[in-house]
């Protein structure tokens, strides 16, 4: 696992020393130190779930007012990993994009999730929800899902296996790199960069 690296441990005024490497399940403590925009390298556990998986997931949370699996305090990954290699544990590993669990997240955050790993942005209801938990949304990038399953060393089925490349599947990632999209203050990469092009291109009009 590696050592956890916070932005507390930086000095003020020196250069970035490049991508944050994080442990993963990660604590509340590693979260907070991260803001919108910085690059990240996942090691550990994740949660592969997509829609289908969500919404069982949330059928459970309906029925036992918590979370199954033990998932409290881990981390969500929107992918269906294709199956295993000779090579590798898991074949290709592309994150889903992420609005398709919009309406579950807010949800899942507040019974214990502590991040999500997809692709592109997150609607208001979910800036939100990371700033009241103090959760925090990884942004992956898509189109390299081969390149991604490099990273991933360990692949383990949950539940659901009868939902296919669908069901719960706890895989291991290494230096898994992504982004912070929004942090635990709320701050919105995405959306902070839609306001800035939309200011350029107001000022290239004058």
């Amino acid at each position: 696992m590696p050592e956890r690296t916070t932005r507390s441990d930086r000095v003020p005024g020196a250069a970035e020393p490049g991508p944050v490497e994080i442990a993963l399940p990660p604590s509340h403590d590693d979260l907070a130190h991260l803001r919108a925009g910085d690059e990240v390298l996942l090691t550990g556990p994740v949660f592969a779930a997509r829609d289908a998986t969500h919404e069982r997931l949330l059928a459970e949370l309906d029925a036992t007012g918590e979370l199954p699996f033990g998932l409290e305090g881990h981390v969500l990954f929107y992918a269906g990993p294709t199956p295993a290699t000779s090579a590798r544990p898991a074949g290709s590993v592309g994150p889903t994009t992420a609005k398709r669990m919009d309406a579950a997240t807010p949800r899942l955050l507040a019974a214990g999730i502590v991040a999500t790993i997809g692709k592109g942005g997150r609607s208001e209801a979910v800036r939100l929800a990371c700033a009241e938990h103090g959760a925090v949304y990884f942004a992956a990038v898509g189109g390299a899902a081969a390149f991604l399953g490099s990273h991933v060393t360990g692949s383990k089925p949950i539940a659901w296996s009868d939902l296919g490349t669908e069901a719960l599947v706890e895989l291991t990632l290494e230096r898994f790199p992504a982004f912070v999209g929004i942090d635990t203050l709320g701050t919105d990469l995405y959306a902070d960069a839609r306001t800035a092009w939309q200011r350029e291109v107001l000022d290239d009009g004058r």
